[in-house]
């Protein structure tokens, strides 16, 4: 049967030169393209799945043989015809342990025959009918890859450039026989998408700079391992996490573990714990030193509200991006560590399919030339915008005003007169709810600080920093703080990260195959009522006030100037509300290491300030009703 294909999909179509006779002639089958997108002519149920073992340089389990890394594979049967794909691949720890999306799919092979039955995800059901193959790779040490897995170590961030050397000829790779396996079906072009852990590997491959990785779309992921562990010098996840985690994701293979454990000793010994600062070790586990590498194109999506990778991880390697010109698309949702599939399904499905359309299959669909940015800044509002921070942002001082024992004020410019100082002792066992609550009401173990009820809405775009003037009663202290919303609003509630499942029938994507479809539970937000809520929050061990690297303890009573970062944000204080800015040392739900002391913390009132990236700059802060004195 003759395929009928669209004019701007000229460039995606793949043929034959002409046999000598008519009657010779055999037809090469081509994608098809209707409406700029890629239509679903290719089936599933018959799709060639195959399994792959792609050789490595690398032997992270020093048993003195190279690792070797599986590959799932699935493509459309026309390849066999001739037809030329292009690859998705999902590069993962977790398909034999937590598993994958809102239902924790595994890989499962029912028949027992060594070929996949059960795919986690919709990307196979959706993208092979279209002309796409996909690829979910058992990262290394885990399931059926070799090695040990080292939580972002070298040899897991080259399992994916392995994978796409070998799809483009420049990598062995062989069947479970040991015959070797040649790829004569590829178009040359890969993309690497991914949640979390997955994230991470796709953007270290782009960082590594890997020939054939068209694109990758990470997706919530840690891009550099010592934000996701530390903030600001201290360690946030708890002693030995990078074991634990690795112990996790291989929970289904005790000899493994068994075998690895010296490995992961040896990590625990150098991860730095004792004192949380950055190290060499971290250097590998932080791709943000090299986005100049990246070749690919990115779409970065992550949760405002995520509290597991905080979304500094995306704010930061968008910078990033823009400094190196890379081509970008950036979604920031108002959810926890969810995936966008469900948080925004239908939209994200469409969006996806033209971004890889346009990347892999080279059609014209002018993705590109749309806005960059989609941004939820309330719940269930979503903007497009030319970049983020959203344009017109600027950052806006607002200065500390002292109190007396209640709340303290908040103005456009700094206090009159002498300095003024305010003191409280940190409570290394205060919770984050004792920190907000009341703040009118006195303290001994914080400081808060209101501006009046807003006149107008106040946006916010961008990464707040509290400047403190302060100084310790002992040679170290740590100086938390927490940017409030005061006063009545419906938020996405941050339990189950903002989203929970919800009754059927589920919702289809994609083909089947008996033992596989692409339908899943739809979801929805948790809406909830507040009459406060934390809008962002950071933390600084005062002993690293000028380097991440280097302890410098602290004179006591002598002040100091910290800048302490705030978590991104982009967030609407509604009028009639107020802003807060509460003061603390320690911060138990934030970081897992407190100090054991309880200083007291004197803060120099007249110096101190919130700047805050306030869409409309001055003139918006001023509209919105913030004094100046």
């Amino acid at each position: 049967m003759r395929s009928i294909i669209s004019v701007g999909a000229a460039m995606a179509m793949l043929t034959v030169a002409a046999p000598a006779s008519a009657a010779e002639r055999v037809e090469t089958p081509t994608i098809v393209v209707q409406d700029k997108v890629t239509q679903p002519v290719f089936g599933y149920a018959d799709a060639v799945r195959e399994r792959i073992w792609v050789d490595t340089d690398f032997d992270s389990d020093r048993d003195g043989i190279k690792d070797v890394i599986r590959v799932d594979l699935i493509r459309p049967a026309a390849t066999k015809q001739g037809l030329k794909v292009p690859v998705i691949i999902d590069d993962s720890p977790y398909y034999a342990t937590l598993g994958r999306g809102n239902e924790s799919e595994l890989k499962a092979d029912i028949d027992g025959d060594g070929l996949l039955d059960r795919w986690p995800l919709f990307y196979d059901n959706y993208f092979v009918p279209r002309g796409y193959a996909i690829a979910l790779v058992d990262m290394p040490g885990t399931a059926g890859s070799t090695g040990c897995p080292t939580i972002q170590g070298a040899n897991e961030n080259a399992s994916g450039p392995a994978v796409i050397d070998w799809l483009n000829g420049r990598r062995s790779g062989h069947d479970s026989q040991g015959n070797p396996v040649v790829v004569d079906w590829h178009n040359g072009k890969s993309a690497m998408i991914g949640k979390s852990y997955d994230g991470s590997l796709a953007m270290a491959a782009a960082a590594s700079g890997v020939s054939g990785l068209s694109t990758v779309v990470p997706i919530s992921g840690p891009y550099n391992y010592y934000d996701y562990t530390r903030t600001g010098g201290i360690v946030t996840r708890g002693n030995n996490y990078l074991g634990s985690l690795a112990r996790t994701i291989t929970a289904d293979d005790p000899r493994r573990q068994s075998r690895c454990t010296p490995i992961w000793n040896e990590i625990g010994a150098n991860d730095g714990d004792e004192h949380g600062n950055y190290t060499p070790f971290w250097h590998e586990r932080n791709y943000l030193d090299d986005a100049a590498n990246i070749k690919a194109s990115v779409f970065l999506v992550h949760g405002i509200q995520d509290d597991n990778v905080r979304p500094d991880h995306f704010s930061k390697f968008w910078d990033a991006l823009k400094t190196y010109d890379v081509p970008r698309k950036l979604w920031v949702g108002r959810v926890g560590h969810i995936d966008p599939f469900d948080f925004r399904r239908d939209v994200w499905v469409d969006t996806l399919h033209r971004w890889f359309d346009y990347w892999l299959q080279g059609i014209d669909n002018g993705i590109v030339g749309e806005p960059k940015v989609d941004v939820e800044p309330s719940v269930g509002v979503w903007e497009q915008h030319a970049d983020w921070p959203i344009p017109r942002t600027g950052n806006v001082n607002m200065w500390l005003r002292p109190g007396a024992d209640s709340a303290g004020g908040l103005a456009l410019t700094p206090a009159q007169g002498a300095p003024t100082t305010r003191s409280f002792v940190d409570n290394p066992n205060q919770l984050e709810a004792a920190m907000m609550d009341n703040p009118n009401q006195p303290s001994e173990n914080r400081l808060a600080f209101l501006s009046p009820p807003l006149e107008a809405d106040l946006r916010i775009s961008g990464t707040p920093v509290i400047n403190l003037t302060a100084s310790s009663s002992l040679d170290g202290a740590y100086f938390g703080a927490i940017l409030v919303e005061y006063g009545p609003s419906t938020q996405n509630s941050r339990t189950g990260d903002g989203v929970a499942q919800t009754t059927l029938p589920e919702e289809c994507f994609g083909e089947s195959s008996p033992t596989d479809d692409g339908c899943y539970k739809p979801v929805a937000y948790r809406p909830t009522n507040v009459t406060q809520w934390r809008v962002s929050k950071g933390i600084l061990d005062g002993q690293n006030r000028n380097s991440l690297a280097v302890d410098e303890p602290m004179t006591p009573g002598q002040a100091y100037e910290l800048s302490i970062p705030l978590l991104p944000e982009d967030y609407v204080f509604s009028a009639g509300n107020r802003i807060g800015v509460i003061i603390v040392g320690s911060y138990r739900s934030y970081s897992a290491d407190r100090l054991t002391s309880r200083p007291t913390i004197t803060v120099n009132t007249k110096v101190s300030h919130l700047s805050l990236p306030v869409f409309g700059g001055q003139q918006a802060a001023r509209e919105a009703g913030i004094p100046l004195r």
